[in-house]
């Protein structure tokens, strides 16, 4: 199916000629907003795993890697993603014996690494340029918001120029980069979002993963949630916000995702987060009918923060 904004699968298939798909792997990485390093507790909506409730903690790198080779075709192509937690929060030396435990077939064409931009230093940058040689490598940065004050709000750790920072080290060594943005935080509004977007836009992300607000059992948000703090916003509010927000992104930028996903059993609120499908279909629909498509709106002030 085509979408009205340029999607990760378009990508891989203008680089590979076929669909590529995920290793999600546990590095056995911790947080510094969790360690006391600069905070403990991490983000108000993180859960104890750091975003990898469904990985296997108990298997090694490799075995992870194994897991899921052994059974895939001879012909396939997949990324390796160190997904939960802050994969580049450990000495050089530490990160380069764990990324090289799961780059352990020629099938595997793209390192994926999951991080905050407080553990971006140029030392790491240069680590993961290394790899760039051989593989794609793509560095995902969780930023969730341009507001200082929601991601003191929600216990982010850092402030936006960090991030900035973080950016240009990256792009100083020819990595690209995946800005994760979170819509519906508690008492943000669509100015906020489009501020984010202009954010994105503004430090030449290549990609973005676009979410609603979940809200997981047994986190800080969802304390907060249960006590009337805030109300998470619709499944309309999210479909308007995220196609006002894909029309007024730089058409370059790959859009890897336009939905969370949480395991029915940890999530807290919306229920209407699990109703993937409908969300995507609805916002192509939607979009197709009114004649919009990604950056048919951007302009150069779209680059203005």
């Amino acid at each position: 199916m085509k979408h009205p904004y340029y999607t990760m699968n378009q990508l891989m298939h203008e680089h590979y000629g076929k669909k590529i798909r995920k290793i999600c792997i546990d590095g056995g990485f911790t947080c510094p907003n969790r360690d006391g390093t600069c905070g403990s507790g991490g983000c108000t909506f993180c859960g104890e795993r750091g975003a990898g409730e469904q990985l296997d903690p108990a298997k090694t790198i490799r075995e992870q890697a194994e897991a899921v080779l052994s059974k895939a075709p001879a012909d396939s192509a997949w990324i390796a993603y160190f997904q939960n937690f802050t994969n580049t929060y450990a000495p050089v030396d530490v990160l380069k014996a764990r990324y090289d435990a799961a780059l352990i077939d020629d099938r595997i064409k793209v390192l994926d690494i999951g991080t905050r931009p407080d553990c971006i230093t140029e030392e790491i940058a240069a680590l993961l340029a290394e790899y760039a040689k051989n593989y794609e490598v793509w560095v995902e940065l969780g930023l969730q918001t341009a507001n200082n004050e929601t991601a003191d709000r929600i216990n982010r750790g850092y402030h936006l120029p960090c991030f900035l920072n973080a950016v240009r080290i990256l792009k100083q060594y020819g990595l690209p980069v995946i800005v994760h943005v979170i819509l519906g935080l508690p008492h943000e509004t669509l100015d906020d979002v489009m501020r984010t977007i202009r954010t994105v836009n503004a430090v030449g992300a290549d990609g973005i993963k676009i979410h609603s607000l979940f809200i997981m059992k047994d986190t800080v948000l969802a304390e907060q949630y249960l006590a009337g703090d805030f109300t998470p916003i619709s499944m309309q509010t999210y479909i308007d916000w995220a196609i006002e927000a894909l029309t007024h992104l730089d058409p370059k930028i790959v859009v890897h995702r336009m939905t969370g996903n949480c395991l029915r059993d940890l999530l807290l609120a919306p229920d209407w987060i699990i109703q993937r499908d409908l969300i995507l279909t609805t916002i192509d629909r939607r979009m197709t009918a009114n004649g919009l498509s990604q950056g048919c709106r951007y302009q150069a002030e779209d680059c203005s923060m």
